[in-house]
């Protein structure tokens, strides 16, 4: 599948303009995340139509608490993620690369995954589990489809995707559910390997285009959890708007931080406070 968002440079090479590593493509190499590979100057969208998984869920999984709640929601994820978080809850799914073999997953199209929504009479489709800019074409084909068919379409996203990619999806694009890491940029640059800048620029920009959005931050030990990260990030959460839900979500050891230990109940408490203080409506605890 020929990608979106790229333009080419030189000597058959092709600038990635989907999400803000911007990588540079040489000829038979892929980008950051893994999924993009240049064929012969082009770049091509090698995860298309390739679900590494699919299930029912409550939208409180998403979490979504605001948004048809009480209600189930069709689920979809392809392969990979364009952040190398060390303590991702979902790795096995979002850290494939493509590495010369093909790419793992079930050939599902738009049509079928609309069809199994509709079949399952839910009121909604989730791009979720990894990082569904990494997968924007084969998303923005099944959310149009969603929308003709009365579905709205809902993304869990890390929001590192840059402006163009984010105005190819707001038409569809309902409601989403933001990974904000932290506060500091330092750690969005030397341990995500992203930046924090355009994450905050897309939480505005989809709040300020009418689409319901909430806010989910891990807690993880020793990385976030100090008073001054937990301010910063309920400070830029309410600069945007105190009505946004901040879900505070609890740590348990995973991938590459498998021996940090599980978030301490107090952490939770003391970042709900610091919520609070800084005028945010809506603070859930997660994974309690």
């Amino acid at each position: 599948m020929l990608a979106m968002l790229q333009k080419t440079v030189n000597d058959n090479q092709v600038a990635c303009n989907l999400c803000e590593h911007h990588c540079v493509i040489p000829e038979n190499q892929t980008g950051y995340c893994g999924m993009r590979l240049n064929v012969f100057g082009e770049l091509h969208s090698l995860n298309y139509g390739k679900t590494i998984a699919a299930h029912v869920d409550p939208i409180e999984k998403k979490p979504l608490f605001h948004f048809l709640p009480h209600t189930y929601t069709y689920s979809l994820a392809a392969p990979g993620c364009n952040f190398s978080c060390p303590w991702c809850q979902n790795y096995e799914i979002s850290q494939m690369k493509y590495v010369g073999f093909r790419i793992p997953g079930k050939t599902i199209s738009p049509k079928e995954h609309v069809n199994r929504a509709l079949k399952a009479q839910v009121q909604s489709i989730s791009y979720t589990y990894s990082e569904p800019t990494v997968f924007l074409e084969y998303a923005l084909d099944i959310m149009k489809l969603a929308k003709e068919n009365n579905l709205y379409n809902i993304w869990v996203t890390n929001a590192f995707m840059t402006e163009e990619a984010l105005d190819l999806i707001l038409p569809y694009l309902d409601a989403a559910n933001v990974d904000y890491k932290s506060g500091d940029k330092n750690i969005y640059q030397n341990i995500i390997h992203g930046k924090l800048e355009p994450v905050l620029r897309n939480i505005r920009k989809m709040f300020e285009s009418g689409v319901h959005v909430e806010v989910t931050t891990l807690i993880v030990p020793g990385v976030n959890d100090s008073s001054l990260q937990l301010t910063k990030i309920a400070n830029d959460i309410a600069s945007i708007s105190t009505d946004i839900p901040w879900h505070i979500t609890r740590y348990y050891p995973s991938y590459k931080y498998i021996s940090i230990d599980k978030t301490h109940i107090k952490s939770l408490n003391k970042a709900y406070q610091i919520g609070l203080e800084a005028g945010i409506k809506h603070i859930h605890l997660g994974n309690v």
